[in-house]
């Protein structure tokens, strides 16, 4: 029973049924309960994700480590201390940010290359798979 219908019928028989109304008020919580569901899923869990891998990520910094900032500044992690980062962005400057000030760790050429041979493995073991299925 919609909402609508419930107040006609409490406004011409006076009272609605305990049943009637009952039912109409799970009617109504019920999208409310799926619009919540919905956005926890779709919003919520992912952001909690993401934030606890950034913290993980700037958590394992450490001196070499090159880095983008939030304002877009690159360079190299010269030091790192319990708040701050001291970051080196060119031969004799050096400027010191909070730890929440990095966005993000720039991957080695080593790190990439892993990566490339893992993704080329993963590939070539799809393929096999594939191939033993047409056979």
């Amino acid at each position: 029973m919609s909402f609508l219908s419930f107040l006609t019928t409490a406004n011409s028989t006076g009272t609605a049924g305990a049943g009637e109304l009952g039912g109409s008020m799970a009617g109504m919580f019920l999208p409310l309960v799926l619009i919540f569901v919905i956005f926890y899923f779709f919003l919520i869990r992912p952001q909690n994700k993401k934030q606890k891998e950034t913290e993980k990520m700037i958590n394992a910094l450490k001196k070499g480590d090159k880095v983008i900032t939030i304002g877009g500044i690159h360079g190299v992690v010269s030091s790192v201390k319990e708040k701050t980062i001291v970051i080196k962005v060119d031969d004799d400057a050096k400027i010191e940010f909070n730890r929440s000030a990095i966005a993000t760790r720039e991957k080695s050429p080593a790190e990439l290359a892993e990566e490339a041979e893992a993704a080329a493995a993963k590939k070539a073991k799809k393929n096999k798979k594939s191939e033993k299925i047409s056979e």
